[in-house]
């Protein structure tokens, strides 16, 4: 143990945390990616046309662009996000979205999420961030084939 860790209380419950960390970080991953589909099933309802229009407003440069970019990366990301396949970009990819949406819809709004502030945004975006940092981990499709980004 290096000097600058904590000591368990109960240090018999060590062996559990080391293998729960898997199934822990399985668990996030699993469930940023079921948020995203579930986030993007709204894109879908209303239309590109519509979110385009809502994305102008924010001020974005080609709202067109960012809507079909925003719904591939929500869809096909967050369904890979669920599988563990191509992990670490899907990850990259959705944490710069979000890094997107707090800069250009949530920060002006503050802090708070129920005001439309970027409290979400940052969680998942950091969340994002430390998936893609991490991998996918052993319960994934990338640990199957055995490579990784």
């Amino acid at each position: 143990m290096a000097n600058n860790q904590t000591k368990l209380i109960y240090p018999g419950l060590a062996g559990f945390y080391e293998s729960m960390l898997p199934v822990a970080a399985t668990l996030v991953r699993v469930v940023v990616g079921i948020m995203f589909v579930m986030h993007v099933w709204g894109k879908f309802n209303a239309g590109p046309a519509a979110i385009a229009t809502n994305f102008g407003k924010y001020g974005l440069p080609a709202p067109d662009l960012f809507t079909y970019a925003a719904i591939f990366l929500e869809s096909v990301g967050g369904v890979c996000l669920i599988l563990g396949l191509f992990t670490r970009f899907f990850a990259a990819a959705l944490a710069i979205e979000m890094g997107i949406a707090l800069l250009f819809a949530h920060l002006p709004k503050g802090y708070a999420a129920s005001g439309g502030g970027f409290e979400y945004v940052l969680l998942i975006g950091v969340a994002l961030l430390a998936i893609a940092m991490r991998g996918s981990g052993p319960y994934s499709l990338d640990a199957k084939i055995g490579k990784e980004l």
